[in-house]
């Protein structure tokens, strides 16, 4: 589970980073949808996605990396999915893509990376308790302070 939904989130973020027109028009993006600062939101956006893809598949830091993906999560639906209904093939795309993946972080960061994680190979035992705790902290305090600072939702 966890080296799928990172590998799908890594090549979400690296779609976003790609070229110089893909960074602009996600920049573009961004600035329309309420964004401040939308060169630092795409910058922001795809390397959260990527590191913490990239984080998953490893098995490293697991319920950290977890909660950060399930951030930009959060994130996506206030600010671009909510509105557009449920189904992700509603014009506009709804919030329901965005809700599995969060809720499939939220599962990853209770289980933690596994036996065949960097984290095990470490020796850190983060999962359980401690992880779905960490996890749940990151998706909720991070999500709120981000769009306090960042989101200056549109009038229309």
């Amino acid at each position: 589970l966890r080296s799928a939904i990172g590998i799908c989130i890594l090549l979400h973020g690296a779609n976003k980073w790609r070229s110089p027109e893909s960074r602009r028009g996600t920049a573009g993006w961004f600035g329309s949808i309420g964004m401040r600062n939308p060169k630092i939101q795409a910058v922001a956006a795809a390397f959260t996605e990527m590191i913490g893809g990239l984080f998953l598949v490893a098995g490293f830091v697991v319920p950290t990396a977890a909660g950060a993906v399930g951030s930009t999560m959060v994130v996506a639906i206030i600010v671009a999915h909510r509105r557009n209904g449920f189904f992700i093939f509603n014009e506009g795309q709804g919030w329901e893509y965005c809700a599995i993946l969060l809720t499939a972080c939220i599962a990853i960061g209770a289980l933690g990376g596994g036996r065949g994680s960097l984290d095990h190979a470490l020796g850190w035992e983060y999962s359980g308790n401690m992880g779905i705790v960490t996890t749940l902290i990151i998706v909720v305090v991070a999500p709120a302070l981000h769009l306090a600072a960042s989101y200056r939702p549109n009038k229309s």
